[in-house]
């Protein structure tokens, strides 16, 4: 099932079409479904229902508030990687509680603020950080609650920007490493010891990479275990793929029962941060064609959406599925049935969102970019001064604005001009140190 359907050719979002939003919020525009949101998140909770577990969603997928406060209501945790995410996760109605913070570089006020927030835990990542949390925890007089992210040196197949789980990449630390800092974490009085974490990549499509980080979790599991080291939960990471073209997609109930397998007979709660998983399949952007063109035999349409709003295409070559809105004739416009390259208008040859995409277009259309709820709109920027596309998250009939389109007042609001003075003041230093007056 999916909540992006047409209905008497015309797609819609749910129960609202998507020629509806584009009029109302223009384009390029983010539209999300709730309903796939809450579909994909109880999928994944059914399917590990037989063991304890907590689910933290990855806020970095997506961050926006309407989002996130869908999940807060559905009982979800959070995972983030910055104070910045859990500004965001408490103002949408997140639990701290229910929070794991990640990330190789804490700065040493946002470990202050999730210390006062009350976060379930942090997730070390190196020595070096143990003692920042002991001596910001120890001065605040609290015990921070922590686990540590071993990186297990498993390749989990997939983009080498977003392995995360070889030793070659930044996060965690090696097991034996891991060993070492948990005993040294039982002597300290500023810890809580809660936990073990890693995390392996993003995209994943197999279940032999999960089965063999979690083999490597549970064997250093047990050895703490013989050193009376008694952990709480073990967090498995996220990183579950989707399908977007011709991958293979990861089985969610064979994944869960050989997960589920593994951890028969244990009493430690199983952690999962899914992100891509819960949120991509629930997300598309809508974008207009605003001409077609011709080089010797090379035809490209040139869209309102850019390279600035879905980054994915030019940073990891990534495939979107393209389809138009209406689905009907282009209504006396001229069409022509080709071979497209869809491209923005941004001064950068990377500026594609789709190459080679076998469709009859005509000037106007309006297009989906589809499975792009993750790593879409939080990814994007103001590149050549474009400003920022709306989000809108469609609830069955109802559409709310959750993000509204940012101005061209919003892009400067946070820049000024130096001061007349002092400018002309520099240029009559250079000039022999004549005085100006003010």
């Amino acid at each position: 099932m999916s909540e992006f359907q047409r209905i008497n050719a015309e797609l819609h979002a749910e129960q609202v079409p998507l020629a509806d939003l584009a009029r109302d919020h223009g384009t390029p525009a983010w539209v999300y479904s709730r309903a796939a949101i809450t579909r994909a998140w109880q999928a994944l909770d059914d399917a590990f229902k037989s063991h304890p577990h907590q689910f933290c969603y990855s806020v970095k997928a997506n961050s926006n508030l309407g989002v996130l406060s869908v999940l807060a209501e559905l009982g979800a945790g959070f995972d983030i990687v910055s104070g910045g995410e859990l500004t965001r996760v408490l103002a949408a109605g997140g639990d701290p509680a229910r929070v794991v913070f990640s990330g190789v570089g804490k700065q040493a006020a946002e470990i202050e603020q999730a210390l006062e927030a009350g976060i379930a835990c942090f997730n070390m990542e190196s020595a070096t950080e143990m003692q920042q949390i002991k001596a910001i925890a120890g001065s605040h007089g609290v015990k921070a609650p922590v686990s540590i992210r071993v990186n297990p040196d498993v390749d989990a197949g997939t983009h080498p920007y977003i392995a995360t789980g070889l030793k070659e990449n930044k996060f965690g630390v090696a097991a034996n490493e891991a060993l070492q800092l948990y005993q040294q974490a039982t002597e300290m009085a500023e810890f809580t010891l809660c936990g073990i974490d890693c995390h392996i990549g993003s995209q994943i499509t197999e279940v032999a990479p999960y089965l063999q980080a979690l083999d490597r979790l549970l064997e250093l599991v047990d050895k703490l275990g013989r050193q009376d080291i008694h952990l709480d939960h073990i967090d498995l990471g996220g990183g579950m793929g989707i399908h977007y073209h011709d991958e293979a997609q990861l089985d969610l109930n064979d994944f869960a029962d050989a997960v589920l397998q593994k951890l028969q007979g244990r009493h430690e709660t199983l952690m999962l941060e899914p992100g891509r998983s819960i949120i991509a399949n629930a997300g598309l952007l809508l974008t207009r064609v605003l001409l077609l063109k011709e080089n010797e035999g090379k035809h490209f349409a040139v869209t309102d959406a850019a390279m600035n709003d879905l980054l994915r295409p030019a940073l990891y070559q990534a495939w979107h599925q393209v389809v138009k809105v209406n689905d009907k004739s282009a209504d006396g416009r001229e069409a022509q049935q080709a071979s497209w390259d869809l491209v923005g208008p941004v001064c950068e040859t990377a500026d594609f969102l789709a190459r080679n995409r076998e469709l009859t277009l005509a000037e106007d259309d309006l297009l989906a970019i589809m499975s792009c709820g993750a790593y879409g709109a939080v990814m994007s920027s103001n590149y050549n001064s474009r400003t920022r596309a709306p989000e809108i998250l469609v609830d069955g009939k109802e559409a709310h604005l959750v993000r509204r389109r940012e101005n061209l007042d919003d892009l400067l609001a946070l820049e000024s001009l130096p001061s007349r003075h002092n400018v002309m003041g520099e240029e009559a230093a250079r000039q022999g140190g004549r005085k100006v007056k003010s």
